[in-house]
């Protein structure tokens, strides 16, 4: 079972996220939280596997929670529920360490497998979605440009491939099939990027991609 933390300001909201997601199966919602310091205190006593952060709450935000849950040892996965009037917070989240972001009208199908989807070590990288987010968002400054630029020179030409993929949100099959390797060697590469890089997941590669204005 994947213990989840639902953090939302929200009874209703909260109330909702518990009955879709436990009622999906392989998932069990181990605990509320109203505001970010609940959340805090929750994800030490609780341990869950992912959390599930509200972005706006009252005293301490989503955004503050999760950095500080983010930089404990053994932090959970964390996933961010916003609507898009929200967006440049969560691209905030993001470069914390966040491995995505879910809008609170995602159908129940699609939350329950993004649960699942994270808690395998996947982040959650939408084409439709999450890209054009990255986007609108990403603080494209010439300096930041040029140090996105560099770092990714490190790579081979190989590796670039993989990671612009990375960028359009493909998953390891996906990616397999467009650069014609299996998907055990794009795992390789993907774990090696990140490795080379000192990224934390998919979605900090992808968000790197779009700083040097190469997605």
């Amino acid at each position: 079972m994947i213990r989840v933390l639902v953090v939302d300001d929200e009874e209703l909201v909260r109330s909702g996220l518990r009955m879709i997601l436990e009622a999906a199966g392989g998932i069990s919602v181990v605990g509320e939280a109203r505001d970010g310091d609940e959340a805090v205190t929750a994800a030490a006593r609780l341990r869950p596997e992912v959390v599930l952060m509200d972005v706006r709450m009252p005293g301490a935000d989503g955004l503050t929670a999760a950095a500080r849950i983010l930089a404990g040892e053994r932090a959970p996965k964390v996933v961010m529920l916003t609507t898009f009037d929200l967006d440049e917070y969560v691209h905030e989240a993001l470069r914390l360490g966040a491995v995505g972001f879910l809008l609170k009208d995602t159908p129940p199908r699609e939350l329950a497998a993004a649960v699942h989807t994270v808690a395998a070590g996947q982040a959650m990288l939408s084409p439709t979605v999450t890209r054009r987010l990255i986007s609108a968002f990403v603080d494209r400054a010439p300096s930041r440009a040029d140090r996105a630029r560099k770092k990714l020179a490190l790579l081979t030409g190989r590796e670039e491939d993989v990671i612009r993929c990375l960028a359009r949100g493909l998953s390891n099959a996906e990616i397999g099939r467009d650069l014609h390797l299996t998907e055990a060697t794009v795992k390789a590469h993907v774990s090696r990027v990140l490795a080379k890089l000192g990224l934390a997941n998919r979605v900090q590669a992808a968000i790197l991609v779009h700083d040097a204005d190469l997605g």
